[in-house]
């Protein structure tokens, strides 16, 4: 969610110029608006060739500021107060012309003239024709705006409006918000190495069956995307989901536990902090039937065989990391989170009842309890799971500090 700012709110002014990606600024205003961010929208007259204010008004609720020497819009919004009030100031879709414009300190409409008397972080997603990104000119301005600091999001691979293949859409609206999130957010875990695991695991049964659990792997995705966001270095380790790996983290994907444990060890040694957030299968099938299994008209039993104890064994090996694992329970919650947190070595447990509302696997929130070694017991309200993992990590802050006091 947008940190603080103006009313409780962070404030993102986005530039629109004109291309024909604008339509994807639109999706982007809506999706910064439900993140919590306050959205004031500038367009330059091309981008109103292709969408019209009211639209991006409507989705921001602020009118849209397009002309410098509108005397309307110059009293009710005012291009330098649109300057003062960015926490960061966004250009997307950003064309070849606007890139130019500000890399040679041209101020000549509403969008360059704001750009030219902000203070806040400038954000620039590119989009045009490949061969128009590949120009050496334009290059060379995106290096020395780069040297001055300007922030760049590479455009993406694809068909393009011009009927050409190649480098040059404008990335999509979700990792424009992740970007936006990440430059907003507070830098507070730099030079941490976190590897985390997400999701349930597939034990294969014969080769079309599987048994698995309900985990949508929703909070280890959290995890690694505030993870990133506040500057730690993240690996994620993930079951099948359908969810799209944050951008910045490293993704490990894996099918089994045995598979898990096996990527788990390999990046062990070199984390300053492991968070086990995945549904990891306690049994597998005893045995792979090579051929799907028919139904017959008798009982089937399956046998299966415990798998490792992923956990237990990096609370064996620990060696400094900071470790932590999740309870995922039905009843006695408390009493057996605190089993798990002694009988496992972990110095931080993360414990959910399933059958509460907003608690249960699949969900965007999530009710949750945090126990340390200490015997300390924190109970959380509901909140989401992105929020839970901004306040997981505060907590492994704390914990950090006090172990170097110690």
């Amino acid at each position: 969610m947008a940190e603080k700012g103006e009313k409780g709110t962070r404030t993102v002014v986005l530039g629109v110029s004109g291309g024909i990606a604008c339509y994807k600024a639109v999706e982007l205003v809506r999706l910064l608006v439900r993140e919590g961010f306050a959205v004031q929208v500038m367009m330059t007259r091309g981008a109103m060739e292709f969408v019209t204010p009211l639209t991006f008004q409507a989705l921001s609720g602020r009118p849209v500021a397009t002309e410098i020497f509108s005397l309307t819009q110059e009293s009710e919004i005012g291009h330098i107060n649109l300057a003062d009030q960015a926490d960061l100031l966004v250009i997307a879709p950003a064309t070849a012309n606007i890139i130019g414009k500000i890399a040679s300190g041209v101020a000549d409409d509403l969008l360059t003239t704001v750009l030219m008397a902000t203070r806040a972080p400038v954000l620039i997603a590119p989009s045009m024709n490949v061969h128009m990104y590949e120009n050496p000119i334009l290059q060379e301005n995106i290096r020395k705006l780069k040297r001055l600091g300007y922030h760049f999001m590479e455009p993406v691979e694809g068909y393009l409006a011009c009927g050409y293949e190649g480098k040059g859409r404008l990335p999509e609206p979700q990792d424009i918000v992740e970007q936006i999130q990440g430059l907003l957010k507070k830098k507070d875990l730099a030079g941490e190495r976190f590897l985390i695991t997400a999701g349930p695991n597939h034990e294969p049964l014969d080769p079309v069956r599987y048994i698995s659990n309900r985990s949508s792997g929703k909070m280890g995705y959290a995890l690694a995307r505030s993870g990133v966001r506040r500057g730690a270095e993240v690996t994620l380790v993930s079951g099948p989901t359908s969810l799209s790996p944050p951008a910045g983290v490293r993704l490990i994907p894996v099918q089994t536990a045995a598979e898990m444990r096996q990527a788990i060890l390999q990046g062990y040694s070199g984390a300053t902090a492991v968070l086990m957030a995945a549904a990891v299968a306690d049994y597998h099938p005893e045995k792979f039937v090579a051929k799907k299994i028919k139904k017959g008209k008798g009982t089937l039993r399956l046998n299966l065989k415990p798998n490792p104890d992923i956990l237990r064994e990096l609370g064996m090996k620990k060696n400094g990391q900071i470790l932590v694992g999740f309870a995922a329970e039905t009843e006695s919650l408390i009493a057996n989170a605190k089993k798990k947190l002694r009988e496992k070595n972990l110095d931080l447990i993360v414990a959910n009842d399933v059958t509460k509302e907003g608690s249960g696997f699949d969900g965007d929130t999530n009710i949750a309890t945090l126990l340390d070694r200490r015997g300390a017991v924190h109970p959380l309200p509901l909140m989401s799971k992105d929020e839970l993992a901004d306040r997981i990590y505060d907590y492994l802050i704390a914990l950090k500090k006090r172990r170097e006091k110690e």
